[in-house]
């Protein structure tokens, strides 16, 4: 050991000069021997507690004149300097010095020496490239220094040598002495902690802090250094270990001590989860909380922190997350008070700014979920524990935010809580009371109208609110107990039809979840008209979702249902007490769950087509069950035997609605399951106890006598089911035995020969004789011929039986008692109109059925009935009845149209002839029946022979404003349908015309608009609303006052009847509803070229004459035009970008890099073309803005409303104009300031009188009373209520104009009026009489007139 001390004398000796001088540049590091050397000596020393050798070390060195300081200032030197090996190895020398025996740690220990030590570990961490030297500039210097002094024997020359070497790029070992060796920072880390034990750094804060900063630091370096997790667990409980040393008493304050570590940590909680996270948050709910049991001021320290981490939570929605849950971590293992105390912050957070109510939102949730017993249902006796309550409360409140994001956040973290809390019952119970649906007490602080926070979120404009809303209705559906609100229910119903994928995913799942669990009617039709129609959506996971629900919601529970009820059938039965009910009653016991009510809604008009396509796709995809068919037999025979059990008769009995067609849909793919002799049963009581005779028909029994509503209900139920029946029987046909099917086939055909059956049995009458035929044929050309055969013999009969009719009609006209009902003879007619008209139905349906039949010599007799009574000479001169049969059997003349349509389908000659009479009798035809009938027959024309039709479009769009809403409706579908296949293209006169549909009478046919519009056409055709919305605007008001717009599209009266003339408030409503609602498809790049075309094409055009002001519909435009400039869907948001569902749903994170810049991008852009638009958009206004006030136009009032507008909404864009031309900042802060004293000044004129006659209407007996000084007195009081109007209107305007243009002038108040150049009054008074033009008497005199304002003014 004594040679070891002597080299490291020796060197210490060698090198003491470079440190007794400050100045030196170049500082020197110990060598790595002597470090070596220092480390055995100091590790002996400890080792064997044998403190003798470093006593002869330290004597040794005074005996040399070097004082500790020399020992310590170059180990410190060579913490700073030397490679990172060698730093650390210093490190651990310094420390192990610090903790050797009899250590004089007051003189070693510096504040210098310590930061040191701790930059030393830091540098050992940081990841070094490979191939690099890492050898310091001072290497070198020592060599050269030595050389110099000639050295001091072969020792110091070696050690040189070796130096030099190393210096000049030998690192063999380097590689070796530079890895990272995990095992030499364990040891300096673990003597770190020791020496925390010795010194007292609560006089070194600074080097208390840097200590904890390192330390900190020192996992985060290590993650990438340390592939080892068990390495990295050592390491990170080492640095727990010491920074709980950190806070003992003897370091300083210990809150402030604390403080210091948490706000340090504070980074490595709020990161992603990562190991340096856990190490954070594992420090903080072990180490801290431990210490803080015994520690006041670490536990302040620790309570505090979560409110820290409020403030420092990043604002990207997944580090926030992140954020949210690291303060749960923190928060839940602390004491239940301080709990409580972090839980009144929260709620203060919602009160605040925006970043803080969004975080406060999502704390709520967490703290309700991770905190025990929330709503205090665990207490004895009533509810104690009102923080629950409270958070709820708030949360209640953040779903009407201000602010988008917070109210989607507010009301998705509701409805997770809604479902955490559902799950138990006391907590359900109160949960009930909190959202207002039990008999809240009076004492609960506690209340909420749920029902009316759903329907205003409902309608919410932000699409991430609406989704968030619909995810709620589905988890409070369970507390709802079934009493939905109906305006709740038919907004998730028209959400359904949202343009926005997400969003009708969500509606879906809500209006399912809610008839998942309630069979009430409301919720059963509601769905049966939402979710259904959504098979034909164009998102394909939409249609499974459907297919799926319908198979659950719909098939599965009448299969259910209905198995269950028939089994019980024979006990239900035998109970006396249900022969008293009523049929209906004893069915809806027997099958529960409002099964039968799914039935009738399943049948209703407006779902059959849904039903169909849902059933088809099953089918075919083979996910259809045999039980279901075997369901809704037993529900046929359950209800017969019910009624004859009951000794009805039988011939008044009718199936559960919606049974026979449910039946007939599901049987074309499970034929095998339908019973044979079911079917045979039931075919043999409709036809043995069906309505025979004479048919009602509902256009003709205003000629016949009426019978009993039940009888004539009966008789069309009995007719739907047989429809639905003979459907059923042709799907199965296949199945049916040779002798059954003949027998069948031939009493069809003789139904059908009778032509007594209601129109709707005839096609089914001849589809499943059609069916029959070709299935029990040997082969297609067998088939034909048969089917050919029974055609051709039913046709034979109808022509006789029409011809036999139109003679009759022509006999009876002659004789003249054709209508005379007592009279024999008006009977028969009757009979025969009723057998004419099944007649000419049944050859439509035949010529269907059978293209090729022989209808020639029908063809003309249609074309008498369809002509008859004509006022056409051309047509009269055509052999046939005089009488007009349109006026005396309006049946037959509307099926004639309806049965020559069918044939002009199937000949294309006869069609080039008779479609300008179909669209002459469309224009002219007063019968909405027929009107209906033409618009059906058109658009299948326009399939079958677009070209021909194609000329004649814009007469068939005329039906849209058809007075029967059902023309109006079925028009738009057809049209839409034709358009979206591109059979009809969308120019010339279709889209304008197709606009007025938006404002239409009806909801339905406004929402079909709507889903048109903002779903189909946004994709279909994105600029079609740009590029006809100037347009649009002259044809809604009917304007022909502009020289560009001529009447180029149709005639006036045409172009009257699609227009929305007026300028009274309903009239520019409807006109605003139809403009924004082509604003909200517009691209942002569309909404700038829009205003632009705007103010070309109509403000331009009005100030340069081209569209005359002084016509009323021009006016009518110039106003709208204003109004559209001014409303704010026009305007671009800075955040507004292409995508909206992606924006709304994510309004609260961040993107990704390539995003960013993109939407930078496009912001840049954006703002130069808004800078652009306005400069040339204020000198037209400006201009206008002249005119109309040289022609006193009482558009005045609309422009200024509109540059008010416009000079808030593009300050920064009209502050270059403004700043450029002071003329033009002073005219608009004088005009805007006119135009705002007038206004204000008549508010408060009229607010004075109003007080003036409610003051009056107090006392009654005024009129006695206002004698004198009384009279007097009001009279002063009304001049100074005129006074105090024109003051306050004055001031008003002047702070409007302040503040609209303020920071205009770059800081500089806006001048005020005195100093503009405006005209000025002059005054008579003083010394300014002589100035006056006028006598002074006059002017007195027209002082004491009443006021009034002028008409500048107005």
């Amino acid at each position: 050991m004594e040679e070891a001390i002597s080299r490291i004398l020796t060197e210490l000796e060698e090198i003491r000069h470079f440190f007794d001088n400050p100045t030196n540049p170049n500082p020197q590091y110990l060598s790595e021997s002597t470090l070596l050397d220092l480390q055995t000596l100091l590790r002996r020393a400890t080792n064997s507690n044998d403190s003798e050798p470093l006593d002869s070390f330290f004597e040794d060195l005074s005996s040399k004149s070097l004082s500790p300081n020399h020992l310590v200032l170059p180990i410190s030197s060579t913490m700073d300097l030397g490679p990172t090996h060698l730093s650390l190895l210093a490190s651990n020398v310094y420390l192990s010095l610090l903790l050797s025996p009899n250590s004089p740690v007051f003189t070693l220990f510096t504040p210098m020496s310590f930061l040191s030590l701790l930059r030393s570990i830091r540098r050992y961490l940081k990841p070094r490239p490979r191939g690099t030297s890492e050898t310091g500039e001072g290497s070198h210097n020592v060599v050269a220094n030595r050389k110099r002094k000639g050295g001091s024997g072969g020792r110091g020359r070696g050690r040189g040598s070796r130096n030099n070497a190393k210096s000049l790029g030998v690192d063999e070992g380097e590689s070796e002495e530079s890895e990272f060796d995990v095992g030499k920072l364990f040891s300096v880390l673990e003597k770190l902690e020791s020496v925390m034990g010795l010194i007292h750094l609560d006089r070194f804060p600074d080097s208390l802090k840097s200590l904890v900063q390192t330390v900190v630091e020192i996992p985060v370096m290590a993650v990438e250094v340390c592939g080892n997790s068990v390495s990295y667990n050592r390491i990170t409980d080492l640095c727990s270990r010491v920074l709980s040393e950190v806070l003992r008493p003897e370091h300083g304050e210990q809150a402030d001590t604390a403080a210091e570590v948490l706000k340090s940590l504070t980074p490595l909680i709020l990161r992603f989860k990562s190991p340096e996270r856990t190490f954070g948050l594992g420090f903080v709910m072990h180490r801290m909380m431990g210490v803080a049991k015994s520690s006041d001021g670490v536990k302040k320290a620790v309570v505090n922190l979560p409110r820290y981490l409020v403030q420092k939570a990043p604002e990207k929605t997944e580090l926030r997350a992140l954020a949210v849950e690291s303060i749960m971590e923190i928060v839940k293992v602390m004491e239940f008070n301080d709990q409580i105390g972090f839980v009144e912050y929260v709620l203060k957070m919602t009160q605040g700014k925006a970043s803080l109510r969004l975080l406060g939102v999502d704390l709520i949730l967490m703290l309700m979920m991770l905190l025990k017993d929330p709503l205090g249902v665990e207490l004895d006796g009533e509810v104690k524990s009102e923080w629950g309550l409270r958070c709820m409360e708030a949360l209640i409140q953040r779903c009407s935010d201000t602010s988008g994001g917070i109210r989607a956040r507010a009301l998705s973290n509701l409805a997770q809580l809604v479902g955490f809390l559902a799950g138990d019952d006391r907590s359900r119970d109160v949960l009930k009371e909190v959202m207002g649906f039990g008999n809240v007490a009076e004492e609960r602080r506690v209340e909420a109208d749920i029902n009316g926070l759903l329907r205003k979120r409902c309608m919410d404009e932000k699409a991430a609110v609406r989704k968030a809303t619909f995810l709620l209705i589905t988890k409070l559906t369970a507390l709802l107990g079934g009493a939905f609100d109906e305006v709740v229910l038919k907004t998730i119903g028209m959400a359904c039809s949202d343009p926005l994928v997400s969003i009708r995913k969500a509606a879906i799942s809500a209006l399912s979840e809610a008839f998942r669990k309630f069979s009430d009617e409301s919720v059963t039709t509601e769905w049966l008209h939402s979710v259904p129609r959504l098979i034909t959506d164009n998102e394909s996971s939409i249609q499974e979702e459907c297919e799926n629900l319908f198979l659950e919601l719909v098939l599965d529970r009448i299969s259910g249902a209905a198995l269950t009820g028939f089994f019980q059938n024979g006990s239900v039965l035998s109970d006396s007490s249900l022969k008293a009910k009523s049929s209906e009653r004893e069915m809806e016991f027997l099958f529960p769950e409002g099964v039968l009510a799914l039935l009738r809604g399943i049948c209703n008009g407006e779902v059959t087509p849904w039903v169909k396509k849902i059933c088809a796709s099953l089918g075919k995809k083979k996910r259809l069950k045999h039980k279901i068919v075997l369901a809704l037999q037993n529900i046929i025979k359950t209800s017969e035997s019910l009624w004859l059990r009951q000794s009805m008769p039988i011939e008044k009995w009718t199936a559960p609605p919606g049974a026979w067609f449910l039946l007939s849909e599901v049987s074309a793919y499970l034929s095998k399951a339908v019973d044979w002799e079911f079917l045979h049963h039931h075919w043999q009581l409709f036809d043995k106890h069906g309505v025979r005779g004479e048919v009602k028909i509902p256009l003709a029994q205003g000629d016949a006598h009426a019978e009993e509503e039940g009888i004539e209900s009966n008789s069309v139920a009995w007719a739907g089911d047989r429809v639905f029946l003979l459907q059923t029987i042709s799907n199965v046909s296949t199945e049916l035995p040779p002798e059954p099917a003949a027998d069948l086939a031939h009493n069809l055909l003789k139904r059908i020969e009778e032509f007594n059956m209601h129109s709707t049995e005839v096609n089914a009458h001849v589809k499943a004789l059609r069916t029959l035929c070709k299935q029990k044929a040997s082969n297609p050309e067998e088939a034909d011929s048969l089917v050919m055969r029974w055609v051709d013999q039913l046709l034979s009969k109808a022509y006789h039986i029409l011809e036999k009719y139109v003679l009759e009609v022509s006999e009876a006209k002659q004789d003249g008692c054709f209508f005379t009902p007592p009279s024999r003879k008006g009977k028969k007619a009757a009979r025969l109109l009723s057998k004419a008209v099944t007649a000419v139905y049944t050859i439509g349906s035949l010529v269907i059925v059978c293209p090729s039949a022989d209808v020639s010599a029908i063809t003309p007799l249609l074309h008498t009935i369809i002509t008859s009574g004509n006022s056409d000479p051309k047509l009269n001169k055509l052999p046939g009845p005089s009488v007009s049969l349109k006026q005396t059997a309006p049946p037959l003349y509307i099926q004639a149209w309806l049965t020559m349509g069918k044939i002009c389908l199937v000949d294309g000659k006869l069609a080039k002839n008779y479609i300008p009479l179909f669209v002459q009798e469309l224009e002219k035809s007063d019968c909405a029946a027929l009107r209906n009938n033409l618009v059906v027959m058109m658009a299948d024309f326009c399939v079958r022979y677009t070209a021909l039709v194609d000329c004649y479009i814009a007469k068939i769009t005329k039906c849209l404003c058809d007075p029967c809403e059902l023309v109006r409706r079925q028009t738009f579908i057809l049209l839409s349908r034709l358009l979206q296949r591109d059979y009809v293209k969308w120019r010339g006169v279709l889209f304008l015309r197709f606009l007025l549909s938006l404002v239409d009478e009806s909801e339905k046919i406004r929402q079909l608009a709507d889903y048109l519009f903002g779903s189909i056409l946004k994709v279909k055709a994105p600029l079609l609303a740009y590029n006809s919305f100037v347009e649009a605007i002259f044809i809604l008001n009917d304007c022909h006052a502009h020289n560009g717009h001529t009447d180029s599209q149709g005639s006036r009266v045409e172009s009257r009847i699609f227009s929305i003339r007026g300028s009274d408030e309903n009239s520019r409503s409807k006109r605003m509803h139809i403009y924004v609602s082509l604003l909200k498809q517009m691209a942002p790049e569309h909404l700038l070229a829009t205003f632009a075309k705007l103010c070309a094409e109509i403000l331009a055009a009005a100030s340069d004459g081209m569209l005359d002001t002084e016509d009323i519909t021009g006016q009518s435009v110039l106003q709208d035009a204003f109004q559209i400039l001014a409303c704010k869907e026009i305007r671009i948001p800075t955040n507004r970008g292409s995508s909206s569902d992606s924006a709304e749903i994510d309004e609260e994170g961040g993107d990704s890099g390539g995003g960013s810049a993109a939407a930078a991008r496009g912001r840049a852009i954006t703002q130069a073309v808004r800078k652009g638009l306005i400069q040339n958009t204020i000198p037209i206004f400006i201009e206008l803005k002249r005119l109309l006030e040289s022609k006193n136009s009482p558009l005045t009032g609309s422009l200024m409303e509109c540059l008010r507008i416009l000079l808030k909404d593009y300050k920064n864009e009209i502050d270059d104009i403004l700043v450029a031309d002071k003329q033009l900042q002073r005219e608009l802060i004088y005009d805007m300031q006119k135009y705002d004293s007038a206004k204000t000044k008549s508010t408060v004129t009229e607010a004075v009188a109003k007080m003036q006659k409610s003051s009056s209407n107090k006392s009654p007996d005024v009129s006695k009373l206002a004698s004198g000084k009384h009279a007097h007195n009001f009279t002063n009081k009304s001049k100074g209520n005129s006074k105090l109007a024109s003051a306050m209107a004055d001031a008003a305007a002047a702070a409007t104009a302040r503040s609209v243009l303020r920071e205009v002038n770059r800081g500089a108040s806006t001048p005020p009026l005195s100093s503009l150049s405006v005209p000025k009054l002059k005054s008579c008074n003083g010394a300014s009489t002589s100035q006056c033009d006028r006598p002074l008497n006059v002017l007195k005199s027209l002082s004491k007139r009443h006021s009034f304002d002028s008409d500048e003014e107005n």
